[in-house]
């Protein structure tokens, strides 16, 4: 039976760096998608407030099928309101990515297309060093 060899010092960098650039770019894309604008008219707190206001109003005479989409409601409306109050800091987030997309993109084989495709900015990879022939 073959033993196993240990691994090197080298593996064990090698694959810590694989994690830590995964993780970077998954924070970056994660940071993207919870920063695009959405479509249609865009919620203020305020107006997510005073939604939360009226289903309260409507609460004290709705029949029981309408008081649980109601507390369903005022549930999404308080987690819409909290993520609204969580601030990312997507500067942040975009210079450590500048950092890591080149040499992950060529760990994984990853086409400058690809990375458009799912939001990254052309500016973005271009300071990053992730040109159109990659």
């Amino acid at each position: 039976m073959a033993t196993k060899k240990p691994m090197t010092d080298e593996h064990k960098a090698a694959l810590a760096k694989g994690r830590t650039e995964g993780r970077i770019v998954r924070e970056y894309l994660e940071g993207l998608r919870a920063t695009k604008p959405k479509r249609g008219r865009k919620r203020t707190p305020e107006s997510v407030r005073k939604r939360l206001d009226a289903v309260e109003q409507e609460l004290a005479s709705a029949d029981p099928m309408s008081e649980l989409l109601l507390i369903q409601e005022r549930r999404d409306l308080e987690a819409e309101l909290e993520a609204m109050s969580a601030t990312i800091d997507i500067e942040a987030l975009e210079s450590r990515f500048v950092e890591v997309a080149q040499s992950y993109s060529d760990s994984k084989s990853i086409s400058y297309a690809s990375w458009r495709d799912v939001g990254v900015p052309a500016a973005v990879l271009k300071r990053a060093g992730v040109s159109r022939a990659s």
